[in-house]
C-alpha cells in the first residue's frame, strides 16, 4: 500500500500553500542560487537535482531524491539561526537525507570546488547502487 492508512502519500499531505511557496522561492532566488542550479544541470545531470523541495515543513535549496543528498545554500542571516538549522538537518538526515551545506561566498567565489565537492557526495551516495 502507498501512503498513510488513507492512501495518502506525504506530498498529499501538504497544506495547500506548499506548491505556491515553493514556486515562489524558484522565482525569488538568489544569485547564488540560481548559479549553482544552472551549474548542477550541465555538470551532473544524472544527479536529477530539484530546487525549493518541500520536505515536512521544510524547502529544502536543492534534492536529489535518487542519491538521498540535499544541498542549502546558507546567506549572512544563517549565522544567527544555528540552533534551528542544527534541527532542521536533525529532521531531514531522519527522513533518510544527507546534508551539506555551502556559504553565498563559496558559491559565488568558488563554483567550480563546491560543484566538485557535491559531485563526489553524489558519488559517494550512490555508491553500491545499481
Amino acid at each position: 500500500m502507498r501512503g498513510n492508512a488513507q492512501g495518502l502519500t506525504k506530498r498529499q499531505l501538504l497544506p495547500a500553500t506548499t506548491v505556491s511557496r515553493s514556486r515562489e522561492l524558484r522565482q525569488n532566488a538568489g544569485e547564488p542560487e540560481r548559479q549553482l542550479w544552472r551549474a548542477l544541470r550541465e555538470t551532473l545531470p544524472n544527479a536529477k537535482f530539484r530546487r525549493q523541495v518541500p520536505i515536512g515543513p521544510y524547502h529544502v535549496d536543492f534534492c536529489s531524491h535518487a542519491a538521498r543528498l540535499i544541498i542549502e545554500i546558507e546567506g549572512d542571516d544563517h549565522a544567527t539561526k544555528q540552533g534551528s538549522d542544527a534541527s532542521r538537518t536533525c529532521f531531514l538526515e531522519h527522513e533518510g537525507y544527507d546534508v551539506i551545506r555551502f556559504a553565498n561566498a563559496d558559491v559565488m567565489q568558488n563554483l567550480d570546488g563546491v560543484v566538485t565537492a557535491i559531485g563526489a557526495r553524489v558519488a559517494h551516495m550512490q555508491k553500491g547502487r545499481p
